[in-house]
């Protein structure tokens, strides 16, 4: 199995403030585009082509007719990071149960609310997972010097479906384990968000994939979720036999 590994994200930095005996945390968002070479495997890439959009897409409509931010995903050259293989397997980090029993269902009720819009399976196993969340301080990044809260990643690899080999990709999301109280969802939904496709930010405050974190998070808005619905019916090369 051929495997390209693609760290493309540097997500959302870590500030901190002492305020009397009061902690506020303050969260900045930086996107890093990493400088990567992938003109050599591109010659044998298949052509960009359009999924059938996934029925929990398929079936919802915006009554509010609240728009997206589709303009501001930008996909990288293999095309827009959706998934065409469901349910999209997720693994999220055990740690230490006894000590983390919050963190884990927190995260595991953002699963739960991205799963309302796409087919999401909790797995066991991080070998056989399409996500996989970490509760994990994010890799070192050159000329990055906060900490960061979270950063989405991705790979890609040749999977076998039966008698052909397709261009797939995964995801590992790094959670970083500072985090404290609603600060932990908001940045798990954010970066669910980018792994079920939204490579990209919206500009208002009201949605979950705004560029930086705001005091009281949001949930899930209509703009998510019609951004990711855009998405969905893009051409892009995953998916598609080699």
């Amino acid at each position: 199995m051929r495997l390209w590994k693609v760290t493309i994200k540097a997500r959302l930095l870590l500030g901190f403030g002492l305020a009397l005996c009061c902690f506020s945390l303050i969260i900045f968002t930086q996107v890093n585009t990493l400088a990567v070479s992938l003109s050599p495997l591109a010659n044998s890439w298949p052509a960009a082509q359009v999924h059938a959009l996934p029925p929990m897409l398929a079936n919802w409509q915006d009554a509010t007719d609240s728009g997206d931010y589709f303009d501001q995903v930008k996909p990288p050259t293999v095309g827009h990071l959706l998934w065409s293989k469901f349910p999209i397997q997720v693994y999220v980090d055990p740690v230490d149960a006894n000590k983390s029993q919050a963190w884990i269902t927190a995260v595991l009720d953002v699963v739960r609310e991205w799963g309302v819009y796409l087919p999401l399976e909790v797995v066991d196993s991080s070998e056989v997972a399409d996500i996989r969340i970490l509760r994990q301080v994010p890799p070192v990044r050159q000329g990055v010097l906060r900490s960061r809260s979270g950063e989405s990643t991705y790979e890609l690899y040749n999977r076998r479906d039966g008698d052909k080999t397709v261009l797939s990709h995964r995801f590992s999301v790094y959670l970083n384990p500072n985090q404290v109280g609603k600060y932990v969802p908001a940045t798990a939904r954010h970066e669910l968000g980018h792994a079920l496709g939204i490579w990209g930010h919206s500009l208002l405050e009201t949605d979950v994939l705004y560029f930086s974190q705001v005091r009281n998070p949001p949930a899930i808005s209509a703009r998510d979720v019609n951004t990711l619905k855009r998405v969905y019916e893009q051409p892009t090369r995953l998916g598609w036999e080699l």
